[in-house]
């Protein structure tokens, strides 16, 4: 794909993010103006001696420019007035994550909750748009000509109730889908962190799949839920969408019925990228625990610092001192990992089954046949089995959650088993 050339405007010296989000759809910087003022210019966000600058500039240069990115976010007159002094596409920070989102969407869901979010987006320039009309300006932004701006406001309103509607009936059918799963004994564990963080690799890992995996920011818009691999619990983890700064707070409700499978959860795992310096590990990971509280997550949260075999043993336990000292790890466990070399993931996985809700461990005796044998690779298929030992009877110490324990004490009566009593 050839890359399309950009301008980022900021009111602050890290750009880095920024940079990032324009580089997943493919924009290459060509310029960066920072302009460093406390609050934006009413009229323009930057100031018109910058707003001359960069007119000035794009006379000048020898490279054509098709976008500049602002960092941050524009009201509706602040983006008119640019667009209309510079000529040129002009996309603040929320418009252009929802770009990405759009390129991403892959399922039904997904696309909904995009759309709905760019609508949300929409109509406050619209609103812009019918205003400026009406005093004789004619501006073009997203309607495109095909509707009258008022039409088009009209339409949004019409498109986003149905919207909503689809997506409550998805809602409706994913707690179903979860109820069922916990009547059928599975504990389910959600994948949280920034975007990028490495949560479809550790997916990949603990369940034997093959989900596609990109290195570019929300390549998850969509929750995928396998089973993990490594034991015998039944658990079912779950990849959500990545968080970041600053979000509107319509993009995270558009997103609600994917992320409150975070709230639902037994644990959190919530990843976090290590190997980033330490205050960007501070600035994301203090986003995130915010998220989660927003979310109203009241379940065990186990802060999973990934990437380790990027950074030396020496600057990870600095990020952890310096992580520890900001107050982030209270009443937190947390475990260093890294998914690419595989270290650490058992120990993580022990941390996960010991912060599982109503975990009970008890004995069976069974009588030594072909249908206790059978019954026994069930049990191996949805408990952990701590021990067994063969003699004139079967003995085993199992360990599971509640709805299972029931099943498999129905099950050993039946086969004229019974619960040992230690």
């Amino acid at each position: 794909m050839t890359k399309k050339n950009a301008i980022i405007i900021s009111l602050n010296e890290d750009v880095s993010e920024i940079i990032d989000l324009a580089g997943s759809l493919d924009y290459k910087i060509i310029k960066t103006y920072i302009q460093n003022r406390q609050i934006p210019d009413v009229n323009s966000f930057i100031g018109s001696g910058k707003v001359e600058e960069i007119k000035e500039y794009l006379d000048t240069s020898e490279q054509k420019i098709d976008l500049i990115i602002i960092d941050g976010e524009l009201k509706p007159s602040q983006w008119f007035n640019l667009e209309k002094k510079i000529g040129l596409d002009v996309f603040d920070r929320i418009r252009l994550i929802l770009a990405i989102f759009e390129e991403r969407a892959d399922k039904k869901e997904a696309k909904l909750q995009v759309k709905l979010a760019q609508l949300q987006y929409e109509r406050p320039f619209v609103r812009e748009i019918i205003h400026r009309a009406r005093s004789g300006e004619h501006p073009g932004f997203m309607a495109g000509g095909e509707y009258q701006v008022d039409d088009y406001y009209e339409m949004i309103k019409k498109q986003m109730k149905k919207i909503k509607e689809q997506l409550t009936n998805i809602r409706n059918q994913r707690e179903v889908r979860r109820r069922h799963r916990h009547v059928g004994g599975f504990y389910l564990v959600s994948l949280a962190g920034y975007t990028n963080a490495g949560k479809s690799s550790l997916l990949n890992l603990l369940s034997d799949e093959k989900v596609k995996v990109e290195g570019r920011l929300f390549s998850t818009l969509s929750t995928t839920t396998r089973r993990i691999s490594k034991k015998r619990l039944p658990i079912l983890i779950t990849d959500t969408v990545g968080f970041i700064q600053n979000l509107p707070a319509y993009i995270i409700d558009a997103f609600h019925s994917t992320l409150e499978e975070i709230e639902e959860s037994d644990v959190v795992l919530l990843i976090i990228d290590i190997s980033e310096k330490k205050e960007i590990i501070a600035n994301k990971l203090k986003v995130s625990l915010d998220e989660l509280i927003e979310l109203g997550v009241k379940s065990p949260v186990i802060i999973t610092l990934n990437k380790i075999d990027m950074i030396t043993e020496k600057e990870i336990n600095s990020r952890i001192d310096y992580l520890k000292n900001q107050g982030f790890f209270e009443n937190k466990k947390i475990i260093s990992i890294s998914v690419k070399n595989e270290k650490n993931i058992d120990i993580l996985l022990k941390l996960t089954y010991e912060s599982l809700p109503q975990l009970v461990r008890f004995k069976i005796k069974l009588p030594l046949n072909e249908k206790s044998q059978s019954f026994i690779s069930w049990i191996y298929e949805n408990a952990n089995v701590l021990e067994i030992s063969y003699g004139n009877y079967v003995i085993l110490k199992i360990e599971c959650n509640s709805v299972i324990q029931s099943r498999i004490i129905t099950k050993c009566k039946n086969l004229d088993g019974f619960q040992l009593i230690e």
